[in-house]
Parts: C-alpha cells; structure tokens; sequence
C-alpha cells in the first residue's frame, strides 16, 4: 500500500475517562508526518453507554452480549465523529486513506497475554465508506510488550528537540509519561504512572453526581490527608520498573475504597485533594526516577486542563528540579485534547506504509511490530 502526498487520515480516540470520543482529520507530508490538521470533533457519550462502559470493566453476568451491543453503540458515536469531521472540513469520504481507531479498553491484563478494546470496526467502516485501521495494542503484546502506551513513539516524533530533554506526559484516565532525550540515539522511555483523572472523576461522581472536578475546583477547598497519600503511594505497581502499564483493572472505587477504610471520617474534599496530589506526587517520582535531567515537561489530555491539577503538577516537579518548565502541548502547537487522537491517525498512516508503530524501549517488546489490523470500506 502506498499514500500520495498530503494522505489524509482520521484519528479517532476514546479513552480511560470514558467521557466520549476525540477526532481529528489530519494531512500527512510524504514523510509520513502531520503535516495539517484539518479538523476536531468531541462526541460525547451519553450517560446510557458511558454506564454499560463502566459495568464491563468487571466480569459480569451475559458481559458478551453486553459488550458486543456497546460496541455496536461506540460504533455508531465514532461515525457521528467522522461525518462531523468531514462536513465541516468539505473533505469527501473517498478522500480520506482510513480512519486509525482506538476502541474502548475494557480488559488490560499483558501479564496474562491479552489486552481488550470494545470495538466494531466492521461496521464503522461499513458506515463512512472508509478503510478502518484498529486493534493496534494487540501486536505488541504478541511480540512479548505491554501493548501501552502506544503513543511515546508518536510522542518521539513530533515533539523530540535535539536542543532539549523533554517528558510529554498525557493525563487521561490513567497518566503515562514519555521521556524523549535530546540525544536522537537515546532509548525513549515510556510507561504509566498510575491514575490520571480516573479516581478524582470516580469520587466526584459518587459525592457531587459530577462527570469530573472542572478546573479542579472541589479540590482546591480540601486539604490533603498525608497518611491517606502514603496509604494510595504504598501501592505496589509504583516499585514495579518499567516498561508497565495499568488501567481500571488496578485504580477504580473498590480499590480506593478499600484504602480508604483505615481512614474513616475525611471529608469527601479531603479526599479529592488527597487524590489530585496523589496524580501528580507519582507523576514527579516518575519523571524524577527516569527522566532526572528532563527540562521541560509538555501536558496533553483532559488533564491538562484542570488548572488545579496542573499547579500541582508544576509544584511537585519543582520540588525535584527548581529550572523546570511545566506547561500544556499547546506551547508546541498541539491542542492537549487532540494529541492521542492524531496519533491514532498516525498509527494508521504507519500500518498504510507498512512501518512500525512501537517502541520496544517503552512496551518490553521483542522487537519494533506493524501495529493494526484492517477493516477495508
């Protein structure tokens, strides 16, 4: 398969927070790098889907008809994106080389060789007319790697400078970091952290009937519980080396609230603040412990854009190293919200040219994959 200059490409992203779907329409240069993006949308999902989402994360009763109908919902919310990508932008569908998409994780187990995305792409390709490219974690984990994070070899791409260590550091759900030497020889690193949003968006739901703490503002009028901290920090995934990755399969509300039991009496603020430092005291350990001469750190996903979240961020990496420059992808020219959306984009225009998608520094593979499977229109 070849693509002719400029090739145009989708790149849909649904992700941990389970809040809806980010699209992007980008051209691709001859390269093979985004060269414009033409387009954005947000779809988001309704209360309904984002509920059968949450119940699949756990075994259940009939999970697989269950699963195979959410699928078929995430499917028709995906095409709504594409058409709104493609009406706003006058592209035609017969313009467009194939649509990357990520899927719904519902299952992340690379311990035990598997890893699950809820996904039709049959029927999102029956729908736009258009190639699909899907099921991109699946390869890794068949080479010997976690199947995550995906993105540190997109991150490499667009945002490494020979000039400057840096760490691109996306807060979804779950937070990943990829740590991008300057020296183009360097191994990049790359792996989760541990929660993002996921916990602080859980709680915020169950006391407020809230979909996440905009700006982090229930936070900031809580004080933080040092031995809740400690107690949330004692968790065993942060010991494990890289390459990891985690999911709701480890952070989720039994899991907290299970921590939260030799804790009785704190006030629900308390515990937002407690979780917000949480996210960002194990982000700067990692950073810390594997990126020790990073000069500046770039924030995309929603996290981005809680201001609270954010300064706290800022204050913890400062603890470790004063010089440090904190700021969103946006200072690079990316909005924080399209950046794992374009990059899924990218994954496809990868399998189109028959390169690779991964990075065995970061996933434990055995060697760098073709990532992806096809769904022709």
């Amino acid at each position: 398969m070849s693509t002719p200059h400029s090739s145009l490409f989708i790149g849909l992203m649904s992700g941990t927070s389970l809040d809806g779907v980010d699209g992007v329409l980008t051209a691709f240069s001859p390269d093979g790098m985004p060269q414009q993006t033409l387009g954005s949308a947000y779809v988001e999902f309704p209360d309904a889907l984002r509920a059968d989402l949450m119940t699949l994360q756990t075994a259940g009763q009939d999970e697989i008809h269950r699963e195979a109908l959410a699928a078929h919902q995430l499917a028709e919310y995906y095409a709504e994106c594409v058409g709104t990508l493609l009406r706003e932008a006058k592209v035609a569908s017969s313009d467009v080389i194939a649509i990357g998409v990520h899927g719904q994780t519902i299952r992340h187990r690379p311990e035990s060789g598997y890893t699950r995305q809820t996904n039709n792409p049959a029927l999102l390709a029956e729908w736009t007319g258009i190639d699909v490219v899907a099921d991109f974690r699946s390869r890794d984990i068949a080479a010997g790697g976690q199947g995550a994070p995906l993105v540190p070899a997109f991150h490499r791409a667009l945002f490494g400078d020979s000039n400057e260590n840096r760490v691109v550091v996306n807060i979804g759900g779950i937070c990943n970091i990829s740590v991008l030497p300057k020296e183009t020889d360097a191994p990049v690193i790359g792996f989760d952290t541990g929660p993002g949003n996921v916990l602080m968006d859980a709680w915020i739901a169950q006391h407020n009937g809230l979909a996440y703490d905009a700006n982090g503002d229930w936070a900031k009028t809580g004080k933080v519980n040092p031995g809740l901290l400690k107690t949330l920090r004692d968790e065993a995934f942060f010991s494990l080396a890289p390459p990891k990755s985690t999911g709701r399969d480890l952070f989720h509300p039994a899991w907290l609230a299970q921590k939260l039991a030799d804790f009785p009496g704190i006030p629900s603020a308390d515990v937002q603040a407690t979780l917000a430092v949480f996210t960002a005291s194990t982000l700067s350990d990692a950073i810390k412990g594997h990126g020790p001469q990073t000069q500046a750190v770039y924030v995309c996903g929603g996290g981005a854009y809680n201001s609270y979240l954010m300064t706290v961020i800022h204050y913890a990496l400062k603890l470790h190293n004063p010089t440090i420059r904190v700021e969103s992808t946006e200072a690079l020219g990316v909005a924080p919200n399209q950046v794992e959306a374009i990059a899924f984009a990218w994954l496809a225009q990868r399998f189109y040219v028959r390169e690779p998608g991964n990075l065995p520094s970061v996933t434990g593979a055995c060697g760098l994959r073709i990532l992806g499977a096809l769904y022709p229109a």
